[in-house]
């Protein structure tokens, strides 16, 4: 593959649908929390909830349970319920990483790359697929919406603050910005980063990345390392 970013010396991706294989496990926790929330399987209520949660995947959770129930106190407790199922999910062996990630996540360290890890979960469920996967120790840094003020995708912040404490790059333009939906795409060209990948192994596909500004398309963050190529 031809070399088209040489200059990258910060990486800075997503978790679920991009590095971890999601599997249907946030649309399963959200039937879960939808049921504790009385909003039943098959309504047009939890339809339209379903959409919504579809559309703004990668978003920080609880903000997206702000929007579907409106008070705080109801966002709240589905945001619970939802990190609970979530959690349960995951401890009964479902989360598995994507084909590929961790021998990526190791090629772009051992090349001298800076690597974060990012999520819309709390804390507490970016920690429990840490576990899970064996990955706790793997980057030297991950962070949740909850580390950055608790503004996730599409703002900004989680890509700026992986810098900042990271000081992995000098510039906005050394950082590439990967994950699966449009919500990660734009958070990475909110933030200026010189490349804004999508890839297909989650959510979104090729025309809502686009849409986005993404500044490439990738099958899987397995293809990251080679469009990288090799630091100078």
């Amino acid at each position: 593959m031809t070399v088209t970013h040489p200059d990258i010396r910060l990486v800075v991706l997503d978790m679920a649908g991009t590095t971890v294989a999601d599997g249907g496990l946030v649309e399963r926790a959200f039937a879960a929390a939808a049921d504790a929330m009385g909003v039943s399987a098959g309504s047009a209520e939890h339809a339209e909830h379903l959409a919504h949660v579809r559309a703004t995947m990668g978003e920080s959770k609880i903000s997206v349970f702000r929007h579907l129930f409106g008070t705080e106190e109801r966002a709240r407790q589905a945001n619970s319920a939802f990190e609970a199922a979530y959690g349960d999910l995951v401890a009964s062996g479902l989360a598995a990483p994507v084909p590929g990630a961790r021998e990526s996540i190791e090629a772009l360290l051992g090349g001298g790359r800076t690597v974060v890890l990012t999520t819309g979960f709390a804390r507490v469920t970016q920690d429990a697929l840490l576990d899970a996967l064996g990955w706790r120790d793997l980057v030297p840094l991950t962070l949740c919406p909850a580390d950055v003020g608790g503004r996730g995708r599409p703002y900004p912040d989680l890509v700026l603050e992986s810098l900042v404490r990271t000081r992995g790059a000098d510039d906005v333009r050394q950082v590439a910005v990967v994950g699966d939906t449009a919500y990660d795409v734009l958070s990475g060209v909110r933030a200026g980063a010189g490349l804004v990948a999508g890839v297909r192994t989650g959510a979104h596909g090729d025309a809502e990345f686009r849409a986005a500004g993404a500044t490439e398309v990738l099958d899987s963050v397995a293809d990251l390392p080679a469009l990288l190529g090799e630091l100078g």
